[in-house]
């Protein structure tokens, strides 16, 4: 690599940084300076290994961004670009179902879902039925793509299957399944899978072309997320037994005992895994029909390392400095009285999905597909404004002890019905946007935060029903809050047509210009 492009490289480090800096900076601040009062015990061991891993946790993102832009959005564009001009829309299928399985089942989250419901559900057969549900719904958004049909519809008649199932299980007399089964959704499409599908899309819908190419180059993730619920959901209603939940040893000093070298290694395979299935299929496809040149190549391969070790770096630091101290925060703000823990949430719920790495690889594609109509920052606002809402919705149902669905059907009625007023390119996008927004630092804070708070206010026995769900949560606010943009663009633009309707209608007959 030239001395030009390695100046380059690390001028786009440094801009990386600076990024995570400012995102990673809001949760760092709060956690350190609610340590302070006397709401929050935490040992100067704690405080110290926290800050220790919000600076990796930069350096974790700030890698896996640069490696999202030269790796993993060029892979996939060029494999939905490739397939497609190949016109071999039966292997462009096929693809699409065995590398959404594929990468599904190497995501590091599914197995620890797995892992926490094997007493009475098999976990290869759990990781499998995910794997083909991610798989299936990837190969219907593929086709939508080719088709160019419209999004709002399929999401509508999915949604009313996903409540269906969820209405059987609770027939069956298994509802505290629900809420694990939900949160499946959010913790399937993880940051290896994100940037990777959205980019396919792209690629896809960039080569059929069309006046909407644009707003149908979103919608991959929204149905991806579907998948998980509905597998976990049938799984759950076909399964023996009832479902046992054991709080783990969220203690720091646990992991930085005899795990942490554990945990690095087993983050580390994961990803490995994970990357490798894509390379792999990547090796393939090059090889039969893409036939990059060796230069873009060599980029896709300086990418993938960066993204390697950004993901390791970013998932270990979240686990070993971020969940303990979740959980404690959970536990001891839980005696600050309700309204207290409502609002902690509500803050810091807008601030963490500020770190998550995806929501930027996100942010950034909206931006550059819209054209700058929908800016970074309006998503980032949206967005934040969406998790900090969930989260505080959810601690209040972890008060109350009320089901899930509460919530959840309300909301989705509300953001299924948003989406035929407002313009589809919203609709994508804020359906993309909830799938996105649950990443792991939700899963390794914003959990283990509702499951400290529910052992301390309702007992461990109630976590399962009470606690889970708020990965649900944190994927469904965005869809309102996002499409609520486009609702207001839509009202806006009305507005002004008939502000100029009136002032032409009152305009005095001086005024009119008449050519003979």
């Amino acid at each position: 690599m030239s001395r030009s492009a390695l100046k380059r490289m690390f001028a786009a480090l440094v801009s990386k940084i600076k990024e995570a800096v400012v995102s990673v900076l809001p949760v760092t601040v709060i956690v350190v300076a609610v340590s302070f009062t006397p709401l929050v015990d935490l040992t100067d061991n704690e405080k110290i290994v926290f800050f220790v891993s919000a600076l990796f946790l930069v350096l974790g993102i700030a890698l896996f961004n640069l490696g999202a832009d030269l790796a993993m959005t060029p892979m996939g564009e060029r494999i939905g670009e490739g397939l497609t001009k190949s016109r071999r829309i039966g292997v462009l299928l096929a693809v699409s179902f065995v590398m959404g399985l594929l990468i599904t089942i190497a995501e590091p989250d599914l197995s620890v879902l797995a892992g926490q419901v094997s007493t009475v559900m098999n976990g290869t057969m759990l990781i499998g039925g995910v794997g083909v549900g991610v798989g299936v719904f990837l190969l219907v958004g593929v086709k939508k793509i080719v088709l160019r049909k419209e999004l709002p519809s399929l999401l509508l008649f999915f949604y009313l299957l996903l409540f269906a199932a969820a209405a059987m299980l609770i027939e069956v007399g298994k509802s505290s399944f629900m809420p694990m089964a939900f949160d499946s959704g959010g913790v399937t499409t993880g940051p290896i899978t994100v940037p990777f599908i959205m980019s396919l899309g792209v690629g896809i819908a960039m080569t059929v072309g069309g006046r909407n190419a644009d707003e149908n180059s979103f919608g991959l993730i929204a149905l991806c997320s579907v998948g998980p619920v509905l597998a976990v959901l049938i799984l759950s209603i076909v399964s023996n037994g009832e479902l046992t939940y054991e709080i783990p040893d969220y203690s720091m000093n646990a992991i930085l005992g005899g795990k942490f070298i554990s945990t690095l290694i087993e983050t580390a395979l994961d990803v490995g895994k994970s990357l490798l299935l894509i390379i792999v299929s990547f090796g393939i496809l090059q090889f039969a029909i893409l036939k990059l040149p060796k230069r873009s190549l060599l980029r896709i391969g300086v990418g993938i390392f960066y993204t390697f070790v950004g993901l390791v770096i970013f998932l270990t630091s979240a686990s070993v400095g971020f969940m303990p101290i979740g959980y404690k925060l959970g536990t001891q703000l839980a005696d600050s009285g309700n309204i207290g823990l409502v609002i902690f949430a509500f803050v810091l719920g807008a601030v963490v999905v500020l770190a998550e790495p995806a929501v930027h690889v996100l942010n950034k594609q909206v931006e550059e597909i819209t054209g700058g109509s929908v800016t970074k920052k309006e998503m980032m606002i949206a967005l934040s404004l969406g998790v900090g809402v969930s989260v505080g919705l959810s601690v209040i149902r972890i008060i109350f002890g009320f089901s899930l669905l509460y919530y959840l059907i309300p909301g989705y009625i509300l953001s299924l019905g948003l989406s035929f007023f407002v313009p589809k390119l919203y609709t994508a996008i804020a359906f993309d946007s909830g799938g996105v927004a649950s990443g792991p630092l939700t899963s390794s804070f914003i959990l283990p935060l509702a499951i400290g708070a529910c052992a301390a206010l309702n007992g461990a026995d109630q976590v399962l029903y009470s606690a889970f769900g708020v990965v649900a949560m944190v994927a469904m606010t965005p869809l309102i809050t996002i499409q609520s943009l486009g609702f207001k663009a839509v009202m806006a633009s009305r507005f002004r047509r008939k502000i100029a309707l009136q002032r032409i209608m009152s305009a005095d007959d001086d005024q009119i210009i008449y050519f003979e």
